[in-house]
């Protein structure tokens, strides 16, 4: 098994919730990638709010998604 040193910051280490100083390259992967995931999950939010979607219903997205796959079904 191969070691690798990776430097972060200490505003990342605390972002990330990192609690060990040794973690396996599957631990960072996972870590790296709930991060990325909750990063765009906010810009989504952020974006539907700007754009007057955030009040809109399952029933109104579901048919917002039919509608775009239908339109591109042509």
């Amino acid at each position: 098994m191969r070691t690798l040193n990776v430097s972060i910051s200490d505003i990342e280490y605390k972002l990330y919730g990192i609690k060990n100083d040794k973690l396996s390259f599957a631990d960072i992967i996972k870590i790296v990638s709930k991060g990325m995931a909750k990063q765009k999950l906010d810009k989504s939010i952020a974006l539907a709010k700007q754009n007057g979607l955030s009040g809109l219903t399952m029933e109104e997205i579901t048919e917002e998604v039919k509608a775009v796959v239908h339109a591109q079904e042509k």
